[in-house]
Parts: C-alpha cells; structure tokens; sequence
C-alpha cells in the first residue's frame, strides 16, 4: 500500500481529533468566552453542518486542480482556521472558524477518499478506506481525552494550537510525495451525471444505510460521559470510558481492513444485526460500571466496522462519480453524526439514559430491515 494512505490518515487523523475535542471543552470554552455550555455546543454542530454541505461543494470545486494541490490547500485552510480560533476573542468569531475547518475538512476528506481509487487496486479500495477512517477512530482515542487534558492543563486554546502541530508533518509529507503527481486531474465534472449517479440503488442503499449506522454511533458517542456519570462512574475516568469506546472503534474498522472486503454485504448484513443486539443490551444493563465498559468497546467496535464497511462500498459502488463519490460517504457521516444526538436526546428525555441506547438500537434495526437490498 502507498506511503501516501497513512500520509492522508495522518491529517484525518488531526482533522478528527479536532471535531471530536470539543466534547470535553464545553464547559472551559464556556466560561471564557461568557456563553452557556448549550449555545458552546452549536460549535459541534456548525461543525457537522458545514461537512455535509460543504463536502461536495469543495469537491465540486477543487475538481479544478490535481488532487494534491487541492489537498495540500484544504490542509493549510484548515490550518489557519484553527489558528485564528485558537486566537479567538469571541464565539461568533469562533463559530465562523468552526465552519471555515469544516469545509476545509470536508473537501479534504471528500478528495481522499474519492483519489484512492487512483492509488491502489480495485481489491485494496476497502483495505485503504478503512486505513484512513483509522485517523477518525484514533481520534475517538485520543481526542477527546488528549482535549480534555490539554484544556485542564494549559486553557482550551492549547487543543487547538496542538491540531495545527499535528497538521503540519501531513502538509510537508503530501508536498513532497510523487504518488498524487501521477494522478491525473479530474475531468471536467458533469454534476448532472454524477448526482444521477447517487440515486442508484447500490449506492444510494449504502449511503442510507451509512447514516443510519453512524446516527446510531454518534448519538450514544455523545451521551457515552452521561451515560457513563450516571452508571456512577467518577467524573476522572469519564475520559477513560470515551477512549475504551474510541479503542473499539479502531478495533472495528482495522477488523473491517483486513477481512471485509472478503465478506462484504455479510459483514455488513450479520455486523448490522450484531450492533442493534449490542445496544439492546447494552441499554438494559446500563446502571452496571462494567457493563457500561463493555458495552462502550463492543459497541464502538461492531459500529465502526460496519460503518467503515459502508462507506468503502460507497466509495467502490460510485465508479460514475469520481468527484462527487467521496463527497457522498463523507456526507452519509456527518448526516448521522447531525441526526444521531438529536434522536438519542430525544430518548434521553424520555426514559433517560437507556433511552440513549434503545434508540441507537432502533435506528441500526431499521438498518437490518433494509440490508437484503444490498447488491450481493
């Protein structure tokens, strides 16, 4: 595999680290910038917002260029945008740099994944989609907590000068590879033909099912720390349950790396149906410590393998879109990481914390009903 996929995971990999951080700086960011912690949390969603729309703006867009000055200047965007956050002397003007990062964010990894198809061979597409997603799921890892910790330590703005560190080898490595330089420019994009191409069945049922699995994923990743503090977890090992759920979350798309392309609809069919009896359980026994732990690894690992799994078939079903097909998983996503806290909110309201998980179990069951329509 090319030196340039671990390259392009390292950047995801900052870019992650910085939408998933902000879970632990609400209530310092709060207080800073004078805001109550529900309107610092419209930063996340201005964030998931700007991905889905802007991911296949910015690939429409940056269809102009090679794919590595559109990646090298989605890059530097991004770097800039966090530091004038980092320097940021109200919310309004951190808001704006929050959706200035998602564009950037969602151009680069619309491009990437859409240039993989231009890198390895057909039988490695699923492989190398799962390497780069393993940025995301590291980020789960290490974001949150590492976001956490830097806040307490040095001020929320420390996180966001760290994501610009971590940006910075991504950029000086993507300038000096030749890998990206044989790929030809896209052709001149026909946006007519590939919007055509997402009503599909094969690729317009893996996107449903996409938002389907990471709505379920990204609303308990969310409620995880109240889930968590109300099974009667301490608040200082809070970052340890969200890094257990981010380990899973590795574990399952490293899983999905090395054997999914062999099953494919399988793995996504029995992994579909795996995940909606984990977070039954899982809502059942949510007043137990240990469970809440295990269910946190168990459940991070089935969804992010049959996430990952989801949007590699995405990618591999949309040969008609070379632009627009990684703008397309990047937008399934984010479609679930808007939808799935509104909806698990919405079940914390009602019957409280198992309400979290029995909604996340209702959203990947009606995943299951609608598996048989995947192209075998």
């Amino acid at each position: 595999m090319p030196f340039l996929i671990p390259v392009l995971a390292l950047a995801i990999f900052a870019q992650g680290t910085s939408e998933f951080m902000l879970a632990g700086l609400l209530l310092p960011l709060s207080a800073d910038l004078d805001v109550d912690p529900p309107t610092a949390a419209l930063l996340t969603s201005a964030f998931a917002v700007g991905m889905v729309v802007g991911a296949p703006l910015m690939a429409v867009f940056a269809s102009r260029w090679r794919p590595r000055q559109t990646l090298v200047l989605l890059l530097v965007i991004f770097i800039a945008a966090h530091v004038v956050g980092a320097l940021a002397p109200s919310f309004s003007l951190l808001l704006v740099t929050r959706v200035l990062a998602a564009l950037a964010n969602a151009g680069f990894l619309a491009i990437a994944l859409a240039t993989v198809r231009g890198i390895v061979a057909p039988a490695q597409t699923t492989r190398a989609v799962a390497v780069l997603l393993a940025g995301t799921t590291l980020a789960t890892i290490v974001g949150v907590p590492a976001g956490a910790m830097l806040a307490n330590a040095f001020g929320w703005r420390s996180t966001f000068w760290a994501v610009v560190l971590l940006c910075l080898p991504a950029v000086v490595a993507l300038l000096l590879d030749r890998t990206l330089g044989a790929v030809p420019r896209s052709p001149r994009i026909d946006v007519r033909a590939e919007v055509a191409e997402l009503r599909r069945r094969p690729v317009l049922v893996a996107v449903v099912l996409a938002v389907l699995v990471n709505a379920a994923t990204f609303g308990v990743f969310t409620f995880l720390a109240v889930v968590g503090a109300d099974a009667g977890i301490d608040a200082a090992w809070i970052p340890l349950l969200l890094a257990v759920f981010g380990i899973g979350a590795f574990l399952g798309v490293a899983a999905t790396g090395r054997w999914g392309a062999r099953w494919a609809r399988t793995w996504i069919v029995v992994g579909a149906a795996a995940t909606t009896v984990v977070w039954m359980v899982f809502g059942l026994a949510v007043s137990s410590v240990s469970a809440v732990f295990l269910g946190a690894l168990i459940g991070g690992l089935l969804s992010f393998a049959v996430g990952s799994a989801l949007i590699g078939r995405i990618v591999g079903e949309a040969e008609g879109a070379p632009v627009l097909g990684g703008a397309y998983a990047t937008a399934a996503l984010n479609l679930g990481a808007i939808g799935g806290p509104v909806l698990a909110g919405i079940g914390y309201s009602g019957v409280g914390t198992p309400g979290v998980l029995f909604v996340a179990a209702g959203i990947t069951a009606v995943s299951v009903v609608l598996t048989p329509l995947l192209r075998r």
